[in-house]
């Protein structure tokens, strides 16, 4: 399976955020999104999520029965301010999405087991996620995307603001979900995309570019994407 992208464009008024992009994204790995804050990170992944409109382009899925458009199931989203619904317990968050979405779920899982799959603590399932901490709501979006298992996984900065254990937890459940998917992992911190990703390709003049991993170990080719980084933010 592949995430093919071609000649995406996004613009706001007079500034081109997207510009002609041309990707193809392959399943199994794990891409960091590389980019300073305001680069378009999250504008490209409302763009793929349908909840922004493009202005130009297309992009879709090439599978082994041939090419087709995304639908809403193929995408899952974790944004990087959590967004649960506050009201519920983790417990009856739970259930409600495992009875909405009965049919789609493959082998489901008991709810315990589920909450044991991202360390949920026995004595936390019970409480209002309104009291949740930021990790623990990050837990839950992931646990949400676990469960519905989309074809693509984007990840809006979801360990920016996690503390060190929390994030170690969350980068080993990427790892391990990464086959049989496309995930992309936005991120403005080049060490945690060295870390944690396949592949890196940097987001800069609206333009995505390919960056090979064994070059970024080297301290000139470091300097030359902080250098691209900061030009972009001129």
């Amino acid at each position: 399976m592949r995430f093919v992208i071609e000649h995406l464009s996004k613009h706001f008024e007079k500034k081109e955020v997207l510009r002609d992009i041309d990707f193809t994204f392959e399943e199994g790995k794990i891409y960091g999104l590389l980019g300073r804050n305001g680069a378009g990170k999250t504008t490209l992944f409302n763009c793929i999520n349908r909840d922004m409109k493009i202005d130009g382009g297309s992009f879709f899925l090439e599978t082994e029965r041939g090419r087709r458009a995304l639908t809403a199931e193929d995408v899952g989203y974790v944004l990087s301010t959590p967004t649960v619904p506050e009201f519920l317990t983790g417990r009856e968050f739970l259930k409600f999405f495992l009875d909405i979405n009965e049919s789609s779920v493959e082998a489901p899982k008991s709810i315990d087991e589920y909450f044991d799959y991202v360390s949920i603590a026995a004595e936390d399932r019970d409480k209002l996620l309104k009291d949740y901490s930021h990790g623990m709501k990050n837990k839950m979006q992931m646990l949400i995307n676990i469960i519905a298992q989309p074809n693509i996984l984007l990840l809006d900065e979801p360990l920016t603001s996690l503390d060190v254990v929390v994030a170690e937890e969350m980068k080993q459940l990427l790892r391990s979900l990464k086959q049989g998917r496309i995930t992309i992992f936005s991120t403005h911190l080049m060490d945690l995309a060295l870390d944690l990703c396949d592949e890196i390709v940097l987001l800069s003049h609206g333009e995505l570019e390919v960056v090979e991993k064994r070059n970024l170990d080297s301290h000139e080719f470091k300097e030359k994407i902080i250098a691209a980084l900061r030009e972009e933010g001129v």
